[in-house]
């Protein structure tokens, strides 16, 4: 399917569009987004893919509208997982809420241009060398097993602190050593002029950390929209609206962040598929084998798999709630060694 340099052009004005309306309209400089309208505005946000996905089937047809479609639930459901690492990143750097939306901003900006360069990149590696399906369906298996082994290790919580510490990254023990770094929060800037010398914030290395993690995500979720679709146009498009909904998904999931405690497993699961997929897909094609993964099948099974998660969580959460509520908690006062009454709490 060739794709005309004017919806090229169209669709970078959108995205352009899209971005003003959310940085001074839909959300106001150091305003906190409270979860009902971050709920209505990722809402707003997927209702605008699904419309630009009408417009890719009355333009290119059935079979590009559904590519579109489950690429762009592929990385959506990808970046949940990685939103979960936004909000740690955000609290390991202190960054109060009312200035978290400018910092993802300017990330979502990154974003869409490496996204670019991952995908136009990726595209003409299949083109080029066929073979690579291979590498990319065995990297989403490994991938896929390794998260699922990782939910069942036993976390070591005083070196998950060490880890989360800015102070340890790597990335910015590297920054350290190219430019001065100022503690100064009082404005939420990314440069700072102190003494005529220039000093970057923790405003700047916390973009930095978030920028180069979404890179690392990328190298995930690039490889599993590329099973469903190696049209460059498709597969970019579907990555930009889920990359554009994503402040808003972030507001959100802080508020229901219960509905995604088995998420990890579904992701383990659709990537695991999906690297099963790209395998069998491309050797079926190479040897001219009948049997083919359609992306409609693609479609239920990735949807399958994060409605159970969905469902499994809020069933999990309501039953820990039903607990809380069975086991009381009684206050039982009693008198320390030095004299001093003390309180405390039982179930």
């Amino acid at each position: 399917m060739e794709v005309s340099l004017l919806f090229w052009i169209g669709f970078i004005i959108l995205v352009m569009i899209l971005l003003s309306l959310d940085m001074f309209v839909f959300n106001k400089k150091g305003t906190v987004i409270n979860v009902k309208k971050a709920l209505w505005l990722s809402l707003f946000w997927i209702s605008l893919a699904l419309l630009f996905n009408a417009g890719v089937y009355i333009v290119f047809g059935k079979e590009r509208a559904l590519e579109f479609l489950t690429a762009y639930l592929i990385e959506e459901s990808l970046s949940i997982d990685n939103l979960f690492v936004f909000i740690i990143i955000f609290t390991a750097f202190k960054i109060k809420p009312e200035h978290q939306h400018s910092v993802l901003f300017w990330g979502i900006l990154g974003a869409i241009v490496f996204r670019a360069i991952f995908i136009f990149a990726g595209v003409a590696l299949i083109e080029r060398f066929a073979w690579i399906m291979y590498v990319f369906g065995a990297f989403l298996l490994f991938t896929g097993a390794k998260m699922v082994v990782n939910e069942f290790k036993v976390i070591d919580h005083e070196k998950e602190k060490e880890k989360q510490n800015p102070d340890n990254n790597w990335l910015v023990k590297t920054f350290r050593k190219f430019m001065p770094i100022t503690d100064d929060m009082s404005e939420p800037i990314f440069f700072k002029k102190i003494n005529k010398r220039l000093y970057a914030t923790p405003f700047f290395l916390t973009l930095l950390v978030i920028e180069f993690t979404d890179l690392i995500f990328a190298i995930d979720s690039i490889p599993a929209v590329l099973s469903v679709s190696t049209n460059t146009f498709i597969v970019y498009t579907s990555n930009i609206f889920a990359i554009l909904g994503l402040r808003s998904l972030y507001f959100a999931l802080r508020g229901i962040m219960d509905l995604f405690h088995y998420l990890k497993y579904a992701l383990s699961g659709i990537l695991i598929f999906i690297g099963f997929k790209m395998i069998i897909n491309h050797y079926a094609h190479t040897v001219a084998w009948d049997f083919h993964i359609s992306n409609v099948v693609s479609l239920l099974v990735i949807a399958s798999f994060l409605l159970i998660s969905i469902a499994a969580s809020v069933v999990r959460s309501r039953t820990v709630k039903k607990e809380a509520i069975r086991e009381p908690v009684t206050v039982r006062k009693v008198v320390d060694k030095t004299g001093r009454k003390n309180e405390i709490l039982e179930n």
